[in-house]
C-alpha cells in the first residue's frame, strides 16, 4: 500500500507528495530517529516520529512544529554521508534519473525522484500558510 500526503482546500487538492509504500516512509522515520536521537514525545522530532500514519492527518496546529522538525532533519541528514536507498524501487528511480546522493537526506526520494525531505518541507509550509491539515491517504 502506498502513502500519499496531501493538502486540500475544500474539494480542491492544493499539493501532494506520493511517498511510496508505507514501509519506505517508516524507513525514513527510522533513519531520522537513529540520526537525531529517538522517537519519544520529548525527542527532537515528535510530530514526525510519534504520529501514527493511521491517524489520517497532521492537523494545522501540528504543521508548524512539523515544519521546524523537517528543517532540523534536513540540516542533520544533509551533514551525514549518503546511505543505501531503503527500497529497490527508489534505487531504480534514482538510477533512471541519474541521481547520485551526496548525503543521507538525498537517499530518501518520493515516487517522482524528488528529495522527500524537501517535498515534505514544502507541504508543511503550504499547510502553515493556508492553515490546512496534511492528510494521509
Amino acid at each position: 500500500m502506498s502513502l500519499y500526503l496531501c493538502i486540500y482546500a475544500g474539494d480542491r487538492e492544493i499539493d501532494g507528495v506520493e511517498v511510496g509504500p508505507y514501509a519506505d516512509f517508516n524507513a525514513f522515520r527510522d533513519a531520522v530517529a537513529r540520526e537525531l536521537g529517538g522517537n519519544e514525545a520529548d525527542g527532537p522530532c515528535p510530530t514526525l516520529l510519534t504520529h501514527s500514519d493511521c491517524d489520517g492527518e497532521w492537523p494545522p496546529e501540528d504543521c508548524d512544529r512539523l515544519r521546524r522538525e523537517l528543517a532540523a532533519i534536513a540540516a542533520a541528514l544533509g551533514k551525514r554521508p549518503a546511505v543505501d536507498f531503503p527500497s529497490a524501487w527508489q534505487k531504480e528511480v534514482a538510477r533512471s534519473i541519474g541521481l547520485e546522493p551526496r548525503n543521507a537526506s538525498e537517499c530518501f526520494i518520493d515516487v517522482d525522484g524528488e528529495f522527500l525531505v524537501e517535498r515534505l518541507q514544502r507541504l508543511a509550509e503550504i499547510a502553515v500558510q493556508r492553515h490546512l491539515p496534511i492528510l494521509f491517504q
